[in-house]
C-alpha cells in the first residue's frame, strides 16, 4: 500500500493546475479531483481568517481516520497538499521538495505560462523519483 495516496498543485485563485494519483485503492474522476482542490483551498482560506492567532497561514495538516492531508503554501499563494496514510512522516520534507522542484522546472520552463496546468515532463520524471525516494526511506524505517 502507498504512503501517498494523491498530490495536489492549486494556484493562488484556487485553480487546481497538477494533480498525480499514487494510490491504487479509491482513484477519482477528473471532476472529484477539481472538487477536492476546490474544497480545500475554501477551508484553507477560511482557517486563515477565522485563526485566533494574528498571521496565520492556514490549515497545514488535516487529520482524519483513514487519511492525513498535509498542506504547503509558498509565498506566491500557490498551495501543494498530499494526501496520506494516517501518521506518515516527514511529509513537510517532501512537500518543500516538491515545490523546489516545482521552482526548478516548472517556473523556469520558458513555455509555460503562470496559473495554467502544469505539463513539463523534466518535472515529472523529478516528482516520481522524489515519490519512490520518500517510499524507499518509509519501507526503511
Amino acid at each position: 500500500m502507498a504512503a501517498i495516496y494523491s498530490l495536489y498543485i492549486i494556484n493562488k485563485s484556487g485553480g487546481l493546475i497538477f494533480y498525480k494519483d499514487y494510490g491504487s485503492a479509491g482513484r477519482m474522476d477528473t471532476n472529484d479531483s477539481l472538487r477536492v482542490a476546490s474544497l480545500w483551498h475554501s477551508m484553507h482560506a477560511i482557517s486563515q481568517q477565522l485563526s485566533p492567532i494574528s498571521g496565520c497561514s492556514g490549515t497545514e495538516l488535516l487529520e482524519a481516520d483513514t487519511f492525513d492531508l498535509h498542506c504547503f503554501q509558498s509565498l506566491t499563494g500557490t498551495k501543494f497538499f498530499v494526501v496520506c496514510e494516517p501518521g506518515t512522516l516527514h511529509m513537510e520534507g517532501l512537500l518543500k521538495y516538491i515545490y523546489e522542484l516545482y521552482t526548478d522546472y516548472v517556473l523556469k520552463n520558458p513555455f509555460y505560462e503562470m496559473e495554467m496546468p502544469i505539463r513539463c515532463e523534466l518535472f515529472d520524471i523529478n516528482l516520481v523519483q522524489a515519490v519512490q525516494k520518500d517510499r524507499v526511506a518509509l519501507l526503511g524505517r
